[in-house]
């Protein structure tokens, strides 16, 4: 089992931008000690709690603070931007860290329709022209001549693409195109299951992969007992209750008993949107860790949590390396 950690690099309530990249690269250099295999961030716009926007100079940041291992987008909204520009980000950052790059791309805004114009100053490019996006970008890389322009940097680069997804469209371009898929299980696992079979069925083998490879985000909150797990959680369940209510805000300290305190309608969200996670001592992680692997196939989990504390965090990501070590042992 392959371990990768997602980080959102969140800004603790009271917090500040600065601090929150510092901990994301104190939290990378754990992750490697730990022998996770990747670390990405993910590009999310015009959120105060969230503090990887510029996510190609957030990468930067923590493969500088790193030594080996892979650094990535997890993801690129690709919709956001011109494919160039992404290929001269990439192609630099893959000069920078030769062999240590990934680029996931996704084709959701990162933001509300609001927060997308000012990004893209025009939806005339929008989701619908995500292949097409990708093809061009695959174009720079490979410096084919396609464009009639040479990315520099980004001619030659060859950072690891992948396709991201949460729905069944993501998981039909990475098979058509031959590229690893990475679901968005960890908030998003409705489609999960279907998603991963049309993965596979109609995966065409290509210079990027010989075979399917696939990879789904889980949820883990790890701790010493299963009461400091549960108080550890609440910091993410509160945060995803304020975004689905239309009030999103920084990360806010835990609360003891907080699901306990939610109404029938607060539990429901929850128990739906973080289905794919696991909260609990370090056995009660690698049995949830297995059985997601049996159930999905996948060749890696991509593990994510925001947690408060940074020491309860690093402490969280120490117990799921040691969790994913006794699924492996037990194999």
């Amino acid at each position: 089992m392959k371990l990768s950690f997602l980080d959102l690099v969140p800004v603790v309530e009271g917090g500040t931008v600065g601090e929150a990249l510092t901990r994301a690269a104190d939290l990378a250099r754990h992750a490697e000690a730990e022998g996770f295999t990747r670390y990405w961030v993910a590009e999310h716009h015009g959120m105060t709690g969230i503090a990887s926007a510029a996510t190609s100079v957030v990468i930067a940041h923590l493969a500088a603070a790193t030594r080996h291992i892979r650094v990535g987008a997890g993801g690129i909204m690709l919709p956001n931007h011109a494919p160039l520009a992404i290929a001269e980000q990439f192609g630099t950052l893959d000069a920078l860290f030769p062999g240590r790059i990934d680029l996931g791309l996704g084709r959701a805004p990162g933001s509300d329709q609001r927060v997308a114009r000012a990004m893209r100053r025009t939806l005339e490019t929008d989701a619908n022209a995500f292949p097409q996006d990708v093809l061009e970008l695959q174009s720079y890389f490979a410096d084919d001549g396609q464009t009639g322009i040479v990315a520099t940097p980004g001619a030659g680069a060859r950072p690891d693409l992948w396709i991201l997804g949460s729905s069944l469209f993501g998981a039909q371009l990475a098979a058509a195109l031959g590229l690893p898929y990475a679901f968005a299980s960890h908030f998003a696992p409705d489609a999960l299951d279907q998603a991963m079979a049309i993965y596979r069925r109609d995966f065409r083998p290509s210079a990027h992969c010989a075979r399917p490879y696939a990879m789904a985000g889980f949820n883990v909150f790890a701790a010493d007992t299963a009461e400091e797990a549960e108080l550890i959680a609440s910091s993410q369940q509160q945060s995803f209750v304020a975004l689905r209510t239309g009030n999103p805000r920084q990360l806010p300290p835990p609360v003891a008993g907080y699901r306990q305190s939610l109404g029938a309608q607060g539990n429901a969200l929850l128990n739906q949107v973080l289905s794919c996670s696991s909260i609990g001592t370090a056995e009660t992680v690698a049995r949830d860790l297995a059985a997601f692997v049996e159930r999905t196939g996948v060749d890696e989990v991509m593990v994510t949590s925001a947690i408060y504390d940074q020491a309860a965090r690093k402490r969280s990501l120490t117990l799921t390396a040691q969790a994913a070590e006794d699924v492996k042992a037990a194999a």
